[in-house]
């Protein structure tokens, strides 16, 4: 493996023949750099997408200031090369590094890879594959680093199972330092001279009980006695003879039968001193996050179900931070995070101080999440003293059915209300998030889109002339794990297409349309409920030429089918089969701390349009 020195001396020959050179070079301000041969523990948090995506995210800026607050280790960053580059790389033997030290990724003692979604499996292959890591768990020895998963995907891991050594379900503020102090134990035993545990048999097959993995499975059974990780390669899955899942069976006395997601009581203190990239990102911006969880309990929402409880922090203790981080970035936006950021119930004070404490300074707020039942006049004042890029609202559905069916009550009269009071704050643009696909969802309900659309831009010509724009962003919905909808079925090609060809009719000037491509709405569905046969299917199309699937321009829908029939398994069984009521799901043993005779339920109340 290269050194740090040999990387640099490669990059440096290299790196102007690629687009976006500032992706690779790190030396931005406020990154931390620490002795790395005084510290105890190096952790590499990875994003498996590039630079200008994944340097925004806030999860990995959580944890980032959480390890380098500790003395005894480091936390450095890591990003996907664009084609490009990676075309470079491989040509050059150059590996995937840390942009802060230009260590490989080889070198840590823990790499945390953040997958907020499933489009992002190909790319983990990917990235463990260009740090020369053994892509399997069963492959990997003492001289490797612990590859551990974090994020929303991880509601249910069992598709990625082989490839990840460890699972973060939930929070991971204080899980994290759980995690390190393992592996430092772990390496002190190991400098000591003592024996690891014997006593455990096949776990991954007869490679992983050879002596060389022995140290190795050692240090897995200890981790998945810490709340809220669980080790994949601990656990036997049984299928029944219809191919769902009969059972899933511990197979040491340390793997625990149910995984609980770790909860953070009391957020901690956010970070604020961010680091300012090198090159224009998707959110240039200062982020507090004001609150955790979301009241509401849409029943599509993965997100909603699995970040429960709502707990919020003080409009003082975001008021601080909000300064904190504008001081030390020299950021000119600042966004209030939260699944709902209307409902935050300081929202109001808090927008007014913000003006308050900088009168002078061109600082405009964010909501990224804004309820149309719960954006107040107030609200809307403040907001307009700090105008934000945009006002964004989300009815998601247009008939009061719908609206029943997913546990999102609003009527017309509140969205062209609401739409109304916007434009005649200054506003001429308004962004609507609908979604297409709910379950039994008829064409009267898509027309309703549309018609309620030009309603609203309709109210908007009304109230300030032909300024008034609409920007509609219509997804199609993918059924999620742990929520009320992951007993149903997603829409087929026929009738994602029947339903966005009519609103591609139906809309026209002064409306601009965006929607999700089929083929992304399918391959995000089989991805979110799988199995763990589906871990052979994605290795085999990542092999063959799959990643960044997320990327309209590089999806490879083509190979993605050709790896279900080399593996023959049929893709529909995930995507378009309605589940029995009683099925065991392959993430029967992940449990958000919501229980599923809840979420059944709240299942049958939607069957029934009850909010």
């Amino acid at each position: 493996m290269l050194t740090p020195q040999q990387i640099e001396a490669r990059l440096e020959r290299v790196l102007l023949t690629v687009q976006k050179p500032g992706r690779y070079v790190g030396g931005e301000y406020n990154a931390t750099h620490k002795d790395w041969d005084a510290i105890q523990t190096k952790v590499a948090f990875l994003f498996p997408d590039i630079y200008d995506i994944g340097v925004s995210n806030v999860g990995m800026k959580i944890l980032y200031d959480q390890i380098n607050q500790r003395d005894d280790a480091l936390a450095e960053r890591a990003f996907l090369p664009w084609l490009d580059f990676e075309e470079v790389m491989r040509e050059n033997e150059i590996p995937l590094y840390a942009l802060e030290s230009k260590h490989p990724l080889a070198d840590f003692d823990i790499i945390g890879i953040t997958i907020p979604y499933e489009t992002l499996y190909t790319n983990t292959l990917n990235a463990l594959d260009l740090s020369g890591i053994p892509l399997r768990t069963a492959d990997r020895g003492p001289e490797h680093p612990l590859i551990i998963a974090g994020g929303h995907t991880c509601t249910n891991p069992e598709p990625m199972w082989p490839f990840i050594d460890a699972y973060v379900v939930g929070e991971g503020e204080e899980v994290i330092h759980d995690i390190v102090d393992v592996v430092q134990k772990h390496k002190l035993s190991l400098r000591e001279g003592l024996q690891p545990d014997e006593a455990i048999s096949s776990i991954v097959g007869e490679t992983a009980t050879s002596q060389k993995h022995a140290p190795r499975r050692d240090m897995l059974k200890k981790l998945a006695q810490i709340p809220g990780v669980y080790v994949p390669s601990l656990y036997e899955v049984r299928y029944m003879d219809d191919d769902t899942v009969a059972e899933v069976i511990p197979l040491v006395e340390e793997a625990p039968k149910r995984i609980l997601k770790r909860i953070v009581a009391k957020l901690p203190p956010p970070p604020t001193n961010f680091i300012v990239p090198n090159i224009k990102i998707v959110h240039n911006r200062a982020t507090v996050e004001v609150m955790r969880g979301c009241t509401r309990g849409c029943r599509f929402c993965h997100a909603g179900f699995t970040t429960r409880p709502v707990r919020e922090r003080s409009v003082d203790e975001v008021l601080e931070a909000a300064e904190k981080a504008i001081e030390s970035t020299g950021f000119e936006e600042v966004s209030f995070l939260s699944l709902s950021s209307s409902d935050y119930t300081g929202i109001a004070e808090l927008v007014d101080r913000v003006s308050e404490r900088f009168p002078d300074e061109k600082l405009s707020i964010s909501l990224p999440s804004l309820r149309i039942e719960s954006v107040s006049l107030d609200l809307m004042e403040g907001l307009k003293k700090r105008r934000s890029a945009g006002f964004t609202l989300a009815p998601e559905a247009a008939t009061e059915r719908m609206r029943r069916i997913i546990n999102k009550f609003i009527t017309d009269e509140q969205l062209l209300e609401t739409a109304t009071e916007i434009y005649k704050r200054g506003w001429t643009t308004i962004k609507l998030y609908f979604m297409i696909g709910h379950p039994s969802e008829t064409i009267e309900d898509v027309q309703a889109i549309a018609d309620l659309s030009k309603k609203v831009l309709a109210a908007g010509r009304h109230t300030v002339g032909g300024k008034a724009k609409l920007n509609l962003s219509v997804g199609t919905f993918a059924p999620k794990p742990q929520t009320a909808f992951q007993w149903v079925s997603v829409d087929t090609f026929e009738q994602i297409n029947e339903k966005q060809d009519l609103l591609k009719k139906e809309l026209g000037r002064g409306i601009k349309l965006s929607w999700t491509e089929p083929e992304d709405t399918v391959i995000e569905s089989f991805l979110s409920r799988g199995d763990r046969r589906l871990s052979d299917v994605i290795y085999t199309a990542w092999e063959n030429g799959a990643k960044f699937d997320a990327w309209g321009d590089q999806r490879r829908y083509d190979t993605w089918m050709d790896a279900f029939a080399e593996h023959d398994l049929d893709p529909t069984f995930y995507t378009h089969r309605q589940r029995r009521v009683d099925e065991i799901f392959p993430w029967e043993h992940i449990s958000t701390a919501v229980h599923k005779k809840f979420i059944f339920e709240d299942y049958k109340q939607s069957l029934e349009g009850e909010i």
